[in-house]
Formats: structure tokens, sequence, C-alpha cells
């Protein structure tokens, strides 16, 4: 999360570029999460550093080719994918047959349900191509799904935002009504204190010192 914060600059002054070439490098290995690129994106567009449609127009692209890249690699290499080196730490042999199963029993609903279970989503799509679905088909389904995957996690983004951006507006009406809630719980705990009559503070004194 750290390296996100840090890139905010950058993507200030690209900012479409930005969130496009960060989907990219996540899919390379570098520490750049998806959902956490959409809940910025979306973070950004609430708070009108950066606009709409432009905005889903690069997130949408960029999902989609890196989806594809992934089924690329699985479609080229097949079942050598769980040989290469770059690849073991992302999908194991066992991991490969459980997900060959998966895909043989529920087909494309594998790629809807499975781009949303982190971890996962890299995996499916590998095996995906190692299966080798037809591509037209691969996309259609990755497609339909990431448009979810967008809705959700900017949604995020964007209400937290939106949150943070009316916390601002009402900064002062909030600090006084804090302050008139503070005042009236004191106003109170004085009256509980001495608003009691003398004959009762004397024995509940002496009740206390007898004890």
């Amino acid at each position: 999360m750290l390296a996100m914060l840090e890139t905010n600059a950058y993507i200030q002054q690209f900012p479409y570029l930005g969130l496009f070439i960060l989907l990219i490098l996540g899919t390379l290995g570098l520490p750049f999460p998806e959902d956490a690129i959409l809940i910025l994106a979306g973070f950004l567009v609430a708070n009108r550093t950066i606009k709409l449609i432009p905005t889903f127009i690069a997130i949408y692209s960029g999902l989609l080719l890196t989806d594809f890249i992934l089924f690329s690699f699985g479609k080229r290499y097949g079942r050598r994918l769980v040989e290469n080196k770059r690849f073991q730490k992302i999908l194991t042999a066992g991991r490969l047959a459980k997900l060959e199963d998966k895909f043989e029993r529920w087909g494309i609903l594998v790629i809807f349900l499975g781009r949303h279970l982190l971890g996962l989503r890299a995996q499916i799509f590998l095996v995906a191509g190692v299966m080798r679905m037809p591509w037209k088909k691969f996309l259609i389904a990755d497609a339909v799904s990431a448009l979810v995957t967008i809705a959700l996690w900017s949604g995020l983004g964007y209400l937290g935002g939106q949150s943070i951006q009316t916390l601002r507006k009402n900064a002062k009406g909030i600090e006084l009504f804090v302050t008139l809630i503070l005042l009236i719980s004191i106003g109170i705990m004085m009256v509980i204190k001495y608003w009691k009559p003398k004959g009762k503070r004397g024995s509940a004194y002496n009740a206390f010192s007898r004890s």
C-alpha cells in the first residue's frame, strides 16, 4: 500500500496512463494489487482529481489487457507452465489439476466467480489458456466479469472519497456538535454529583465509610 501512495504524485501528472501502467506492472509481479488500484481510481474520481469516463476506459482496458496476457502465457506454454520458474509461485501442478476440474464442471462460470477471489485470479486466467479456451469466449467472459470488479472496488473507493469530502465540508458543524455533547455530558455529571439532598449524601458517605 505504501508503494501505491508513493505513486500518487505520478498518477496526478499522468493520471489515466498511470493507472493503466500500474495494472500492467501488477500483472508482471510488482507490488501493485489490482484491487488497490481500482479503489485508488474511485477515490481520485470522488475527489475530482480525474474524470469518470477516461478513468473507466483506462482501467477497463488495463484489466482486459492484463487478463489476456496471463491467458496468452497459459495458452503458449500449456502444462509446461508449472515447470517454469517464473510461474511456479503462481501455479503449482496440484492447483492446475484442481482448476482444470473446475473448468470441466463449470466452464466460463469459473472466470465470472474466480476473478473476484484474491489469489485465484491469475491462476484462473493461466489455466483458461492451458485448457485452450477460445480467446473470443475468454474475452467475453472476462469483459463481463471485469465490469463487476470495477463496480465493486472502484465503487468502494468512490464512496470512501465522498465520505471524506462530506467530513471536510461539515467539519465545523461536527466539531460544534461534539463540543455541545461534551458540555451536556459534563453538566449531567455535575448535576448527578451535587444535586442530591444533603441527608442522602451524608447517609451514602456514612455507609461507605463503615464499609
